[in-house]
């Protein structure tokens, strides 16, 4: 049995010289507006030049593209607009859309993935995936101030997760606060120093 996607045929959508795209599927004039929407739905087409039957699909997506970036939805970062540009008529030119194409593909199978464990987490107990990200966070954060142990005199390794062995007071957060300023205070000249020299 052949999937849905390939059953359908690409709607063919023929564009004007006034500027007017027609949809022949449904026999209206559309927007480039309307088209992102069809490919929002995963509905595919193709655009012809009315006149010459030319394949201007590849032109009216990047139009898509720069009206929603005009709208302040930006998407493509600057960098990546700019190292876009200086892959023309460099000699990856050929493997960059084959790469940005499995690039993307990647991105999309990995934010299905992520939609379907935050379904699954939702249908438990939703603090639960809270809780977890928490502790990840406390032991990256713990980590990180073992790594910077060296740096600003302290012996040991950060303090282990699981129960305190009293009561933490209000003073304790603003000591542990203070004592934490003092430590990148520290750093900041020592680096300082470090950049002098």
């Amino acid at each position: 049995m052949q999937d849905k996607k390939e059953e359908r045929k690409p709607v063919v959508i023929k564009k004007y010289a006034n500027r007017r795209l027609y949809n022949t599927d449904s026999s209206t004039y559309v927007t480039l507006e309307d088209l992102a929407e069809m490919v929002k739905a995963d509905r595919d087409f193709l655009v012809h030049d009315a006149k010459t039957g030319e394949d201007i699909t590849r032109t009216v997506l990047t139009q898509i593209i720069f009206e929603q970036e005009n709208r302040g939805q930006n998407l493509l970062p600057i960098p990546f607009l700019r190292q876009l540009i200086r892959f023309y008529d460099d000699s990856l030119q050929k493997l960059v859309p084959s790469y940005l194409e499995f690039s993307l593909d990647s991105l999309a199978k990995e934010h299905e993935k992520f939609q379907s464990q935050i379904v699954g987490a939702l249908s438990g107990n939703p603090f639960d995936i809270v809780q977890e990200q928490v502790q990840r966070n406390l032991s990256l954060f713990e980590n990180a101030l073992a790594a910077f142990a060296p740096f600003t005199g302290e012996t040991g390794s950060a303090p282990k997760q699981g129960k305190p062995a009293r009561e933490a007071s209000p003073q304790d957060g603003a000591d542990d606060l203070k004592a934490l300023k003092d430590q990148l205070a520290s750093m900041q000249s020592r680096l300082d120093e470090l950049a002098r020299k």
